[in-house]
């Protein structure tokens, strides 16, 4: 039985995982570069029209392990303000924050006027790793999906534009990561026990997955895929859906400037200002 009743319209067929999808790539280096420095630039304009107009934006990243998030929000973020964007990595709660309801530690990081939220894994974890692991009952992780789309259609009512990225890799990829991981001592780090332990329940996350882009893949906030075994292309389709999903509707132009501003330049700096 859905737990969409008084949600967003869900977006018919909704995203699914499959191995089997093509993971594109980004033939040379060169290219890469280009099109990572012409997309970072776009974001920035995107970043600075915000500002501007005082919006607020909300990107939440989630993915399996190793599947190359936390290089992406390197490159989102890269050229960015960032007195403007806040990155907040989501671990395990704090005993403080284990005492409230689950979404709260999410309400208290929410984008300023004019800023940027990116959550690091999100409150999908209710439905995801809780659910998994047992840290949430049945009856808390189903009763999620609802509240998860009550609480984005909040934050879209109230003027947040939300951007819901998962990036996805196949099983031998991430073994592959896993591995390279192990043997490099400057990546060791990153392999844990829990990455394992949760590699070893791939079929249940992925039926879980599943099931959390099933109920929570909606119109206003839809899921968007990110095809993630070559990296290159994994950023540069993040950051290209992000400009996209910010941008509709939105002028992105600079805005006018000053003409006080611009008639004591004049005076002042002895200079002529043109708009051309």
């Amino acid at each position: 039985m859905s737990n969409n009743a008084s949600a967003f319209p869900l977006r018919q067929p909704p995203q699914q995982l499959s191995d089997d999808r093509a993971h594109p790539q980004i033939g040379t280096k060169a290219a890469y570069k280009a099109r990572l420095k012409r997309g970072q630039h776009t974001l920035t304009h995107v970043q600075q029209s915000y500002y501007h107009q005082q919006r607020r934006a909300l990107l939440v990243i989630e993915g399996w392990d190793a599947a190359g998030k936390g290089g992406a929000i390197r490159r989102i973020t890269r050229k960015l303000d960032p007195r403007g964007v806040h990155v907040y990595p989501i671990g395990r709660p704090t005993p403080e924050e284990q005492g409230r309801h689950y979404l709260y530690r999410f309400n208290t990081r929410l984008p300023l006027p004019g800023h940027w939220t990116i959550f690091d894994r999100s409150y999908y974890g209710r439905v995801l790793v809780e659910r998994i692991e047992g840290f949430a009952s049945e009856q808390q992780w189903q009763r999620a999906y609802r509240e998860i789309n009550e609480f984005e259609r909040q934050l879209t009512d109230d003027g947040v534009r939300i951007v819901k990225l998962f990036f996805h890799i196949s099983a031998d990829e991430q073994a592959k990561r896993f591995s390279e991981r192990l043997h490099n001592p400057h990546k060791r780090w990153k392999l844990t026990e829990e990455d394992l332990r949760n590699r070893a329940r791939r079929d249940d996350y992925e039926r879980a997955i599943n099931d959390m882009f099933a109920q929570t893949d909606t119109l206003a906030c839809p899921w968007h895929l990110i095809q993630a075994n070559h990296k290159w292309h994994a950023r540069i389709a993040a950051i290209d859906t992000i400009v996209s999903a910010l941008s509709e509707g939105i002028d992105i132009a600079p805005p006018p400037i000053d003409a006080q501003v611009v008639a004591l330049a004049e005076a002042q700096l002895d200079t002529v200002f043109s708009s051309d």
